[in-house]
């Protein structure tokens, strides 16, 4: 580990991909609280922003590990994409609310976990923590399963996108490996 943080060079990329993750946190956790009171317009104006955030996250996840698999990352950013139209849409109402955006969700999160641990550039248990994450929001596709483990899925979830967006903005990516892995593809 204490090698890795040592070889790890600041990419200004990759602190740009951790600061527009932090601002979707920092927009979407509150929209969840307006949503469920007295506030929803505001909630579903602040759930707007945040989704905003996510597609421009989204793109820039496509462009980091595009030097991985182009394929992947298409895919992967095509299921952030997709969830985030069905989530919009889903707050006005527009599509029928059994359609679930973790459907998209989480094999979005699946696929970055994958792409992280094929890379390398970003530490592998950033990886394993995605694939995890994007698991367990595969499970609140079954009413049963989530009803039960909701508080511990939303926990891994968060804790895994947190741990991804903190390690981006604070050590980013080995560049050298990176362009490395650029050239190769």
């Amino acid at each position: 580990m204490e090698e890795w943080i040592e070889k790890a060079v600041r990419n200004p990329n990759a602190r740009i991909t951790g600061a527009v993750y932090l601002f979707y946190f920092l927009t979407a956790i509150p929209a969840q609280f307006l949503l469920g009171g007295r506030l929803a317009a505001y909630g579903n104006a602040t759930n707007l922003i945040a989704t905003a955030f996510y597609v421009i996250l989204t793109l820039l996840f496509y462009g980091m590990f595009k030097p991985v698999n182009r394929i992947l990352s298409l895919i992967a950013a095509l299921f952030s994409l997709a969830g985030s139209v069905v989530m919009t849409l889903g707050q006005f109402h527009v599509i029928p609310l059994s359609m679930s955006p973790m459907l998209f969700f989480g094999p979005y999160c699946l696929l970055i976990g994958y792409l992280i641990l094929r890379s390398t550039f970003l530490p592998r248990f950033l990886g394993v923590f995605m694939a995890l994450a994007g698991m367990g929001w595969l499970a609140f596709l079954s009413p049963t399963a989530a009803h039960a483990l909701t508080l511990y899925i939303e926990v891994l979830g968060i804790f895994a996108e947190a741990s991804l967006m903190l390690w981006l903005m604070v050590m980013g990516v080995n560049v050298q490996r990176w362009r490395e892995q650029s050239s190769a593809a």
